[in-house]
């Protein structure tokens, strides 16, 4: 089995380097390297082009930066292989991390497969070893900060980060691709819930080492773009994959949720960037498409509801 390892890159020749020297050491099971440039103005391209890797390499250019979420979309369209392995720039992957990765998604009610991401600057730290989700509508890294070795089994998680993740294309197929209203920012996260809706797993594999460097692109963890996407993102990640009663039972939670991150981003000068992110959110959603409701995936609602309640209690814990 071999993967089709899909890339954007938005200006990132300063990583390029180290991203497909890792790349190398590990391309048994890569099947082609697909980077999707985002209207990148460096030398991207002119390293891309004049370099030499164990694989092929596919570019798929555009004119201007159209998001994460549609550059992998037209990564995914493109692929060859049955599995997409979904790998930010700014990365580096351990040699031999593929391959336990694929053994994993074998299982047929596994949708997608994590890497353990850790601190290019920290090694022994984890960078994100899945994403959690919470009544709250609140998201947060899994392991952040922690030390590696307490990551080191096999376990569900609620997302996979899509900047380093193995998908089924076949089941991408069934679920939809990340939705390309989102830009960038929580389509993995939308993504999941839609996967769990329809009864498959997220898992991550310990045995999988990526090293990221992150907010390479879009720049500090806190700004206005990435305040004010996040924020809309929330609302519709809510809006669309939430069926009425859902929402209903979760409102006073959601209503909390959202009120206390406005306090939040309000002490750190982001208050007002926060609103206008939310007030898009709601004045935008019906150009969204919901998540059909089945009564065939009725037991699947419950397990995503037994679910976020455990996160929201762990998170309270913490």
């Amino acid at each position: 089995m071999k993967v089709s390892v899909v890339t954007p890159n938005y200006n990132g020749a300063k990583f390029l380097k180290k991203y497909f020297d890792s790349l190398n050491a590990d391309s048994e099971c890569i099947g082609e390297v697909i980077i999707v440039d985002n209207g990148s103005t460096d030398s991207s391209l002119n390293y891309i082009e004049n370099s030499s890797f164990n694989f092929p390499v596919v570019i798929i250019k555009n004119d201007e930066n159209l998001g994460f979420a549609k550059a992998v979309n037209q990564g995914i369209l493109k692929a060859r292989h049955d599995f997409i392995f979904s790998l930010n720039n700014d990365t580096e992957i351990k040699e031999g991390s593929i391959k336990p990765m694929l053994e994993l998604i074998s299982q047929d009610d596994v949708f997608s497969v994590q890497a353990k991401m850790l601190k290019a600057d920290n090694r022994s730290l984890i960078d994100d070893a899945g994403d959690e989700y919470n009544l709250l509508a609140w998201t947060k890294k899994t392991g952040e900060n922690q030390d590696s070795d307490k990551y080191n089994n096999v376990c569900e998680i609620f997302s996979s980060c899509a900047g380093a993740a193995l998908y089924k294309k076949s089941v991408l197929d069934k679920l939809g691709l990340f939705d390309e209203n989102y830009f960038a920012y929580m389509e993995d996260v939308d993504l999941a819930v839609r996967s769990q809706i329809n009864g498959y797993r997220n898992l991550l594999c310990p045995e999988a080492i990526v090293y990221h460097i992150g907010s390479a692109t879009s720049g500090s963890r806190y700004n206005d773009f990435k305040v004010k996407i996040a924020a809309r993102n929330n609302v519709w990640t809510v809006y669309k994959n939430l069926p009425i009663p859902l929402k209903i039972i979760n409102f006073i939670f959601l209503f909390f949720g959202f009120a206390i991150k406005y306090v939040f981003f309000l002490k750190k000068g982001f208050g007002s960037t926060y609103l206008r992110g939310i007030k898009e959110g709601l004045s935008s959603k019906s150009k969204l498409q919901k998540v059909s409701f089945k009564k065939s995936n009725l037991k699947n609602y419950f397990r995503l509801e037994y679910k976020l309640i455990v996160n929201t209690l762990n998170f309270l814990r913490k």
